[in-house]
């Protein structure tokens, strides 16, 4: 079965959640990275869209401020079918054509072993020849270029992303925040720093994008204003506490759509283990960073109730004012879903780019989105008196 096309827009009236997310002055997406994962995103983004939820802040990292240049870089009727090409296009092996590529094997039940098989012919193929509209491997390779520099000090050369990018994104429309903000991360090589490019501060360009997703060895570090970046994941693979810490003080509804799990089985060979490093090492402990955030935000809920106590006489003591600077009477709704592993992937799954294994990827986030929306009250705008509410689709299963 192919991805359900998106169904076409209609004026928001007639979206029946529209009024649920009017009830929020801010609607954030967020997006983890994770590779071949990613079109996960571009599902949870699709039922999004459908259901006439479009974000006014898009944040990502890595594959996810891919998606986030996709999305935010096209008209809202539009980001579907640009979804659909780019992923398309970047799940093509660039010489030869994949066997059983096409749609009208998905639904085929092969035998768990052949699917293995045929996910880790993928991932090898990637290695060995790279994928089609996003990187290929470098002739000679970097252990024998003659010319060094953090520009080609990798194994992969991802010129031809840059032209996907250029021809799918319309960055004028990236840099309208009034539209949309957007915002993503990376790592500056030089000093180990994370930094997030955002539209709020300076124009975005295609290298903003291909920095966040640039991580080594496999991809060059991306030269930008005469400093050197790489991907964002390796020192924080979510935006969320950007979005957490950075909104204005208002009532806001955040989608967190991650690509690996911190919960999962016990390894049990190496295969398992090597798997089960990555889950832990790029989940970046969502969870953890979520109830800091709930624990800090009703702190500053309570001071923002304790002050609305104080006398209108004192409200000019220098106390009164720092402490006004640090409430808030916001409410946050957390959306949080996360990419279930399917029985066939290997540790190669961020880097396993075939057709099928996209689609099936598509399909999960489609998915379940769909079924999150099906609980309209998960939407509902959080009390006072618990102005921080998480709702994970996984954890109501």
């Amino acid at each position: 079965m192919d991805i359900p096309k998106s169904k076409s827009h209609k004026p928001a009236e007639q979206h029946p959640l529209q009024a649920v997310r009017d009830k929020y002055q801010l609607t954030a997406l967020v997006l983890q990275g994770g590779g071949a994962l990613g079109a996960y995103q571009a599902g949870v983004y699709q039922a999004l869209d459908e259901a006439g939820l479009q974000p006014d802040w898009i944040a990502g990292i890595s594959i996810g401020a891919l998606n986030a240049a996709i999305i935010a870089g096209n008209a809202p009727q539009h980001r579907v079918e640009r979804l659909h090409e780019f992923w398309d296009t970047i799940c093509q092996p660039p010489f030869f054509p994949a066997p059983f590529a096409s749609p009208m094997f998905d639904n085929l039940s092969w035998p768990m072993q052949l699917q293995n098989g045929f996910s880790g012919l993928a991932a090898w193929r990637a290695m060995t020849e790279g994928q089609a509209g996003f990187f290929y491997p470098r002739i000679p390779p970097p252990f024998f270029q003659m010319k060094a520099g953090p520009a080609n000090a990798s194994f992969y050369d991802t010129a031809p992303l840059r032209s996907t990018l250029e021809r799918l994104v319309d960055f004028d429309r990236i840099n309208d925040a009034r539209a949309m903000r957007v915002s993503v991360g990376a790592v500056n090589v030089r000093t180990g720093n994370f930094a997030y490019f955002d539209n709020t501060q300076g124009p975005l360009r295609a290298e903003h994008f291909m920095a966040s997703g640039a991580l080594p060895p496999g991809f060059p570090a991306v030269e930008i204003d005469g400093e050197f970046y790489w991907d964002g994941g390796m020192v924080s693979n979510t935006p969320l506490y950007k979005v957490l810490a950075e909104r204005p003080c208002h009532d806001a509804l955040i989608f967190q759509v991650d690509l690996w799990s911190a919960v999962g089985e016990l390894p049990r060979d190496l295969t398992e283990v090597a798997a089960r490093t990555k889950d832990i090492q790029f989940s970046s402990r969502t969870r953890m960073v979520t109830e800091y955030m709930r624990l800090n935000q009703e702190n500053q809920r309570l001071m923002h109730d304790l002050m609305a106590l104080v006398p209108a006489e004192r409200h000019g003591e220098l106390a009164y004012r720092r402490a006004e600077a640090r409430a808030s009477g916001a409410l946050t709704n957390l959306v949080h879903l996360i990419y279930r592993n399917k029985p066939y992937e290997g540790h190669y799954k961020d880097y396993e780019f075939s057709a099928n294994s996209m689609r099936e990827h598509w399909r999960s986030g489609l998915a379940d989105m769909q079924h999150t929306l099906t609980h309209p009250q998960w939407l509902n705008a959080p009390s006072p008196e618990h102005p921080f509410v998480t709702h994970d689709v996984h954890r109501h299963d």
